[in-house]
């Protein structure tokens, strides 16, 4: 195959708006990701191993380009420094390993263990690189041909759509497909599509090289690893969930202020936004959970505050399609802002299953760290006894017995 990734820039947003907070305040910090493959009726993906690792072999050779740099440095809440660490940056294999699983299982064992602000810029790659691995054992030209016959009805849908009377606020949406598509060929293929067929709905990507070339917005604030890395920054494992937005206010002072939920869950979270953080973060973000629970969850607690729903954003990211997201804008749109990030299901939805896959952060400084989540399938911890503790501290209740 010839290579996958041809640009650092090939990457979601967010990775570089938490590295910066990493690198600025916790620079000598370590971590290990692990990667998983959710849906184990896939082809047994060891067969991929050589292929994937001379992938990322050549992804170990790129560079960040001046033109590249140069474009980091007009995005406002991007710090010069930070830029001069990038325009340093190359990746090392030492810091990741394939294999295949000891167990037999065809599973494959993806780890990046090292410095946090070096391994942290792996995950986003890796999973582009397997699934578009995956993907090429599939008969490209009829997946390509499906493909775009279900990107015209999703675009007919949009404008039946649009037909609706207007609520209090615009539906918008993202594409939020890098880690997941089936080729990078076919993810530019759709932004552009999107970008000139439904300007009106489609306002970003979170791909920094496609926003770059197509001159689109950015789209990501963070993930659930910055504020997992917190768990083992320090504090009290009860405070982990503040310092980690109040560092966050501390870096952007007001840009990039949308919240993720649901690393304990969307009641613990919470607790700890009380009306400091509401009034200094722009909205939330859903990932996991019922969404219509979660959103009359977040309006009541904006209301309870005597903050205006209106004023906020609630952005839902978790498994979308269209039908989903218009759903969700008819109940929401007329009482707070909303967004929606679209992923697979714009990228990788031609006709065979794609891979559920992650690469998630499982220790920070030596340290287990975890994410519960609001959907059990979700919860992520290699470590037992320090899920249950967490669980403990949070008061929330013993995960089901298998």
């Amino acid at each position: 195959m010839p290579p996958i990734i041809t640009s650092l820039l090939d990457t979601d947003l967010y990775k570089f708006t938490m590295l910066q907070v990493f690198l600025h305040r916790f620079p000598g910090a370590t971590g290990e990701y692990h990667f998983k493959c959710r849906n184990r009726g896939q082809q047994a993906l060891s067969a991929l191993q050589s292929e994937i690792e001379a992938q990322i072999a050549h992804l170990c050779t790129l560079r960040f380009l001046p033109e590249e740099l140069a474009y980091l440095r007009t995005l406002r809440f991007i710090k010069e420094d930070f830029v001069d660490y990038l325009e340093l940056f190359q990746f090392r294999p030492r810091f990741i390993r394939v294999a295949p699983s000891p167990d037999a299982s065809g599973e494959l064992v993806i780890v990046a263990r090292g410095p946090l602000v070096h391994v942290m810029l792996f995950e986003i790659f890796v999973l582009a690189i397997v699934s578009e691995v995956n993907f090429s054992r599939h008969d490209r030209e009829r997946c390509l041909g499906e493909g775009r016959r279900r990107l015209r009805d999703k675009i007919t849908q949009l404008k039946d759509f649009g037909k609706e009377p207007a609520l209090s606020h615009p539906y918008v949406f993202f594409d939020f497909g890098t880690r997941r598509r089936a080729s990078r060929e076919w993810h530019e293929e759709v932004v552009s599509t999107l970008a000139d067929a439904v300007p009106e709905f489609f306002k970003g990507t979170s791909n920094v090289d496609m926003a770059r070339r197509h001159a689109l917005v950015p789209i990501g604030t963070m993930a659930h690893e910055y504020l997992q890395a917190h768990q083992a920054f320090g504090c009290r494992l009860r405070d982990f969930q503040r310092l980690a937005l109040e560092n966050w206010v501390m870096e952007y002072r007001g840009d990039l202020g949308i919240a993720l939920t649901d690393v304990v869950n969307m009641d613990a979270f919470l607790a700890d936004f009380d009306l400091y953080f509401a009034k200094l973060f722009d909205g939330l973000r859903h990932d996991s959970g019922d969404p219509v629970v979660w959103g009359e969850k977040a309006l009541a607690h904006y209301e309870s505050l005597r903050i205006d729903p209106r004023t906020r954003m609630l952005t839902f990211s978790d498994a979308l399609d269209f039908p989903r997201s218009f759903a969700l804008y008819r109940r929401f749109a007329g009482r707070t802002r909303t967004g929606f990030g679209i992923g697979t299901h714009l990228t990788n939805d031609l006709g065979v299953e794609a891979l559920n896959i992650v690469m998630k952060l499982v220790i920070c400084n030596g340290n287990p760290v975890a994410k519960i989540s609001d959907a059990p399938g979700k919860t992520l911890c290699d470590d037992a006894t320090f899920l249950a503790y967490l669980r403990q501290v949070f008061g929330l209740p013993s995960a089901p017995q298998a």
